[in-house]
């Protein structure tokens, strides 16, 4: 299987799949970062069928001239004439689709993850945007961690995130169909009341159990996230200490002391911490 994960948000599901998304209607343009691959929405052009048209015409009419010559001077004509309409038809549908709104294609295969519930579509774009902070921070980080690695492990997280939120999603679907015949005219002990209930203590546990599993999995990437951009902060907050320090010194006179800031080397663990937590997750 891919390493790689996809992942397409539109404005009805989320898409999240080792394989390249597929597009039912619009555009969409593709951003790598590492091992993912974000699949961005365009907006819709808002061009017309009349404009779509009118472009199609004043582009056939040169290429239709040129064909002409081209069968003047011995060329194929028809192989002329079919590679303008080939052309023609081509930037007509491109046009076309770009004039729609952009909706992913569901996915077929049985390990691509489809979020339409609100909640957990909220929950991994949330989880996406912290994972762009997470890679923010890497540079900064230099040899403190393996670019490499951490990226696998923040991607192997979006992935395993998906797949939970694809089992609450469905656990969500049985609860509601569970609390829609909870106040059902039956008796109380009817044996298809008592199985009802049965499966709703079943389906709350798994409910919760998913629930601590994404939640265990978005504060990993959180904390990755916080411990990186504390780092960088508190790095930038002694070089500006260091700098005041040393203008001092040259306009004031006075010696400059021996630094007593906290020593940033002591304070990588915290960080190397949250990133064995993410590979954890």
């Amino acid at each position: 299987m891919s390493t790689e994960l996809h992942a397409g948000i539109d404005f009805e599901k989320v898409v999240v799949s080792p394989y390249p998304l597929k597009m039912r209607s619009g555009i969409a343009s593709r951003e790598r970062t590492g091992t993912l691959v974000e699949s961005v929405c365009r907006a819709p052009s808002g061009r017309s069928r009349e404009v779509r048209i009118a472009f199609a015409a004043r582009l056939a009419l040169p290429l239709l001239l040129v064909s002409a010559v081209l069968a003047a001077t011995g060329f194929s004509w028809w192989l002329a004439f079919g590679g303008s309409a080939a052309l023609v038809g081509t930037v007509w549908r491109r046009q076309a689709r770009a004039a729609q709104e952009a909706a992913f294609a569901v996915p077929r295969d049985d390990v691509s993850r489809v979020l339409w519930s609100a909640p957990e579509r909220a929950a991994f774009a949330r989880a996406v945007e912290a994972s762009r902070r997470v890679r923010r921070t890497w540079p900064a980080l230099g040899d403190m961690i393996d670019p490499v690695l951490a990226d696998r492990s923040l991607t192997r997280a979006l992935g395993e995130l998906a797949e939970v939120l694809g089992r609450r999603q469905e656990l969500r679907r049985v609860r509601e169909e569970l609390a829609g015949v909870r106040d059902a005219d039956i008796p109380v002990d009817s044996p298809a009341r008592i199985a009802a209930d049965r499966q709703r203590e079943r389906a709350d546990d798994a409910w919760r159990e998913a629930g601590g599993a994404a939640n265990r999995i978005l504060g990993g990437i959180d904390a990755a996230a916080r411990a990186g951009e504390s780092f960088i902060r508190e790095r930038q907050v002694a070089a500006t200490a260091r700098h005041a320090e040393r203008t001092l010194s040259r306009v004031a006179g006075v010696p400059a002391a021996v630094e007593s800031g906290p020593d940033l080397a002591g304070r990588t663990e915290a960080v190397i911490d949250a990133y064995r937590d993410l590979a954890r997750a």
